[in-house]
């Protein structure tokens, strides 16, 4: 069997590529696992800065293969079937809790636990003809983070309507409800979306961190206990070289040369 994704790094940027184009990217469990332990492990690796996760072909990720996943998860015992489901939701979890900001670039459909790993990113660019199908396949709508995730993103009456109804988004309904960042002509996808990337890795690493971890933890926090939280982090941030080398190159006129080992 081919590799489950193939990844190729540059200047600090990782892109991840799901690579079953045949079955529109559809994982089996080694792919699921190979996904939750790239995302492990990439949150303890300085050299990337950002990771762009795509799919090869016409799809960006048809969710588990109905061949291969979910026709043996029928005669699975219960232990089984429980691990199973741990393992994709640590695949979303590790994204989420990877310090680099994850960008999917949405080549194709997005389907069921698809669609779930593309809201999981931090940002997501989407082709004119990609779709997101929040369908489960006769479970319910609460798969891998689906209704933490999606309110978020598009508001709980929104997502209450999709998960319920298991919708298929178009990209113009995705991007006026904010759930797609941005749609870019699919030639020219996975370039914009590698760019944004670099934008991003061009930033001071724990700066860039700071922010999307702040994004997630001051959902459970009150506005004071938030507020103190920023005060914590920024007022750290400002003992850093990178904070001294961003008022040099703003008083100097020129672009900042971050510390390599944080940027």
């Amino acid at each position: 069997m081919a590799d489950p994704y193939l990844l190729d790094v540059s200047d600090g940027v990782a892109t991840v590529t799901l690579n079953r184009p045949e079955r529109l990217n559809a994982l089996v469990f080694d792919a699921y696992a190979s996904l939750r332990d790239y995302f492990a492990a990439v949150a303890l690796n300085k050299s990337v800065r950002a990771v762009v996760l795509t799919g090869a072909g016409r799809g960006f990720c048809s969710g588990g293969d109905v061949r291969d996943v979910i026709g043996p998860l029928t005669t699975m015992k219960p232990k089984e079937v429980r691990d199973f489901v741990k393992m994709t939701c640590d695949v979303v979890a590790n994204i989420r809790k990877a310090p680099q900001p994850v960008i999917a670039a949405l080549n194709g459909v997005a389907f069921g636990g698809g669609s779930v790993i593309a809201i999981a990113c931090d940002l997501r660019y989407a082709a004119p003809e990609a779709k997101i199908a929040f369908s489960f396949r006769g479970l319910s709508g609460a798969d891998m983070g689906a209704c933490w995730l999606l309110p978020r993103l598009v508001g709980l009456g929104r997502a209450t309507d999709w998960l319920l109804n298991g919708a298929t988004v178009s990209t113009d309904e995705a991007l006026a409800a904010g759930l797609v960042t941005r749609v870019v002509p699919a030639d020219a996808l996975l370039g914009e979306a590698r760019a944004a990337a670099r934008r991003i890795a061009d930033a001071p690493r724990e700066a860039t961190a700071a922010t999307k971890r702040m994004l997630d933890r001051e959902s459970s926090m009150t506005f004071d206990q938030a507020i103190r939280a920023e005060a914590e982090v920024q007022s750290k941030l400002m003992m850093t070289e990178d904070f001294r080398e961003a008022y040099r190159a703003f008083m100097e006129k020129r672009e900042p040369r971050f510390h390599p080992g944080t940027k």
